[in-house]
Formats: structure tokens, C-alpha cells, sequence
């Protein structure tokens, strides 16, 4: 069926609406990252580049690094502007622009987020780096979506809804896996893992207080006290889930990398957070380079 002009929205000179750019501008392995101000700081490693674009708060650049083509998208904050991220990159490479429907063969993407965010563990520091096991997001998003339960981790979810005694009124909360073919290439035993919380905010939404309450002032102790199968949830920013939950449903890998930059339990905060990001982007590039 053909996908009508409403819904899927091309510029006058094909590009697509919100990312601005073609298919032949951007690589299949593609490193997101929320500040568009980070991502010439990443693709100043690149050995060159090709295409640059700036649409809004979405940033591409697409050059080559160790001689594998990559590209770097900022997505601003939040999985509202994953859901326009994700789903552009993706039409561009599974829908066929001309004829407006699907194609019939898939080509599978890589997505790598490398992200700063705060961690819930006392005894993970900041300037340290964490791998996303899995995404808990305590947004909506995924329930947008039909085919949602197909991805997620439902007993999982069971077990931390009775942890928590999350209260329903803020909707659902999903958790879906990495990429774990993906994970395998990016991992090393010198950064931590575990469960990464997606908040729809950044201040109740993550238990922080200022003039507002939030709706639950215990929030991080109970994100801090869950642990399944022996993973614990590390850290908590605001795309994850998001970006594991949309890249499962259209057939993508996805794995999430951290720079802690905040450490809640003991209050610090990183000294210098262009070395934290500048360290993960040195860890990350060889092997994202590696897995292609």
C-alpha cells in the first residue's frame, strides 16, 4: 500500500523532512549522540568528511574512520526525537522513496548512542563508562507502537512494577534489550554494565526536587535497590529505551554507551565533562569501526 504525503514527508528536493538529508548521505552504522554540539566533536576523529547538514536540533555528519564509513546524528533530547531519528534513518533505507512503500528486503542498521548520564551506583564513578544491557523506559513511546510486546522483556517489567510499586497513572514501563551481537563488539570488561532508566524529564520524572514534588520522592532508591538475573540499573538518562525498543521492531541493532558525568549516591559531578565525553568517543570509535 502506498504510503501517502502526510505520513511520510520528503522535502521539494527529496530529503527527508526532519534530518534533511537523502539515503546516499548517511552510513548504515550510525552514531547518535543528544548535543548537536557533539557531534563534530566525534567527527573530528574521522579521517575525513564527506556530507554535513543541520536541520533544527539534527546534526548529521558522515565521513570515514580507520576506512569504514560512518555517520554521526544528533537527536536532541528525549524518545520523542528518537522516534523522528529512528524512523527517518530507517525509511531512507527500507522504504522506497520513489514508489512510497516498504521494500521487500530489510537492510539492517547499526545504532550506537553515546550518551552522558548520571549513575545510581555508588561504585560506579563518574568519568567512568557504562554499556546498556537494557533500556527501562519509564515513558510511552513503545506503546505507540502494535507490535511492542514482541520486544520487550514482560517478566522483567512484571518484576520491577512490583519492586517499585510503580503507579500506573504514569503509564506502563517497558524494557527491552540491547543488540547483543552489537554489545559483544563494543564491550570490555574496563567499563561497567547493567539496566539504563529512560525518564520522560529531567527533573520529577529522574526524582529531582525543586518547586515541584515529584510524584514519587523515592524514585532512585527503588531504581538503586532492583536487580534481575544479576543486572542492576546503572544509570538513567532520557533515550535509551527508546532507541533499543524502535531499533528491535524495525530490525536494527542498538547499543547504548554512557560517559557518567553525575554520580547521585554520593552527589559528585564530573570535574571536566568534555574529558568524560572525549574518553568515551576514544573508547567507542575503534570499536564501532571494528564491528563493520
Amino acid at each position: 500500500m502506498k504510503i501517502q504525503n502526510s505520513e511520510l514527508i520528503l522535502s521539494g528536493e527529496g530529503r527527508i523532512y526532519h534530518l534533511n538529508i537523502g539515503k546516499e548521505n548517511i552510513a548504515s552504522t550510525i552514531i547518535l549522540v543528544g548535543d548537536p554540539e557533539r557531534v563534530p566533536v566525534v567527527s573530528a576523529h574521522f579521517d575525513s568528511v564527506e556530507f554535513t547538514a543541520h536541520k533544527r536540533e539534527f546534526v548529521t555528519h558522515t565521513g570515514t574512520f580507520q576506512g569504514k564509513r560512518l555517520s554521526v546524528v544528533s537527536t536532541g533530547i528525549g524518545t520523542d526525537n528518537i522516534d523522528i531519528v529512528l524512523n527517518e534513518i530507517d525509511a531512507l533505507f527500507n522504504i522506497d522513496l520513489e514508489k512510497r512503500a516498504p521494500k521487500e528486503q530489510i537492510t539492517p542498521l547499526k545504532f550506537i548512542r553515546l550518551g552522558t548520564s548520571g549513575s545510581l551506583q555508588a561504585e560506579i564513578p563518574v568519568d567512568s563508562i557504562v554499556l546498556s544491557a537494557y533500556g527501562l523506559g519509564m515513558d510511552c513511546l513503545l506503546h505507540s507502537y502494535k507490535d511492542s510486546p514482541t520486544v520487550r522483556e514482560a517478566d522483567m517489567e512484571k518484576n520491577f512494577i512490583t519492586h517499585s510499586h510503580w503507579n500506573m497513572d504514569k503509564g506502563h514501563p517497558y524494557i527491552v534489550a540491547c543488540g547483543e551481537l552489537l554489545s559483544q563488539k563494543l564491550y570490555s570488561p574496563e567499563i561497567f554494565k547493567g539496566i539504563t532508566g529512560t525518564a520522560p524529564g529531567f527533573y520529577a520524572p529522574q526524582g529531582r526536587k525543586l518547586r515541584l514534588t515529584p510524584e514519587d520522592e523515592h524514585l532512585n532508591e527503588k531504581l538503586h535497590s532492583f536487580c534481575y538475573n544479576g543486572y542492576k540499573v546503572t544509570n538513567m538518562e532520557m533515550e535509551t529505551a527508546a532507541i533499543y525498543g524502535l531499533s528491535k521492531l524495525l530490525g536494527h541493532q542498538a547499543v547504548s554507551l554512557n560517559a557518567i558525568i553525575a554520580n547521585r549516591p554520593t552527589g559528585t559531578f564530573t570535574a571536566d565533562t568534555k574529558k568524560a565525553v572525549e574518553k568515551l568517543i576514544e573508547y567507542a570509535l575503534p570499536k564501532i569501526a571494528a564491528s563493520i
